[in-house]
């Protein structure tokens, strides 16, 4: 077995670790009988539960797709539904730290997109969301120019002027060789371009500003 290989074992491993570790803090936090006078440090073992948990799911999807062992499965997705499940897989996240998470979508809109690529990249983009945001983050889907848009935005300090200069995989690409932590753009950026229709291929898009007076991260499925 080559390294590589025992190290995608050992990440797999961790992953469900810590997805234990993440689901007993939810469980303390939502049951009423639970009191502790420094309840701050509980919610940011949490954040940093979820961040580490959302890491390493990114590792073991960016392993399986280098090494092929994954390809898009596209499927017909209800966007409104998609994104109510992504609401409440962080709601728990979201009301520790005292933040409004909401969605916002035509109820009646649907997308072809591999629903289990795709909440990976949004679980990760909620995750970085609710840790940048001062109190507010709306999830929202749209249709525009023949794409699903997916947005995560807040109304935090907003992105750093070198984060949106690099939005393609490549430039990520040569960032995290060169040592800069950016694996959660290029995660969200590769899933993006797995997803083709004819001549479009899937991107992300970086703004601030857009409805929000944060960040706003775009993703665009054909």
């Amino acid at each position: 077995m080559k390294f590589y290989d025992v190290l995608a074992s050992l990440i797999h491993d961790m992953k469900n670790s810590l997805s234990m570790v993440v689901h007993t803090l939810e469980q303390m936090t939502e049951d009423p009988s639970f009191h502790y006078d420094k309840p701050e440090r509980v919610t940011a073992l949490q954040n940093e539960a979820n961040r580490l948990n959302n890491n390493l799911i990114e590792l073991l999807t960016l392993y399986n797709i280098e090494n092929e062992r994954i390809s898009p499965t596209i499927e017909d997705v209800d966007v409104a539904n998609f994104l109510e499940e992504v609401i409440a897989e962080n709601h728990a996240s979201a009301e520790a730290n005292h933040i409004n998470l909401f969605a916002e979508c035509d109820p009646d809109l649907y997308g072809y997109f591999d629903e289990g690529l795709v909440r990976g990249v949004m679980n990760n983009l909620v995750g970085n969301g609710l840790r940048y945001t001062r109190d507010t983050l709306c999830v929202s889907a749209s249709q525009e120019d023949n794409y699903l848009v997916l947005r995560v935005e807040d109304n935090g300090a907003g992105y750093p002027k070198e984060m949106l200069a690099a939005q393609s995989s490549q430039d990520l690409h040569r960032d995290i060789a060169e040592g800069r932590t950016q694996l959660g753009l290029y995660f969200a950026t590769l899933i993006a371009e797995m997803h083709k229709n004819k001549e479009q291929v899937g991107f992300i898009r970086l703004e601030n500003g857009y409805k929000l007076t944060g960040g706003c991260f775009s993703v665009w499925l054909p």
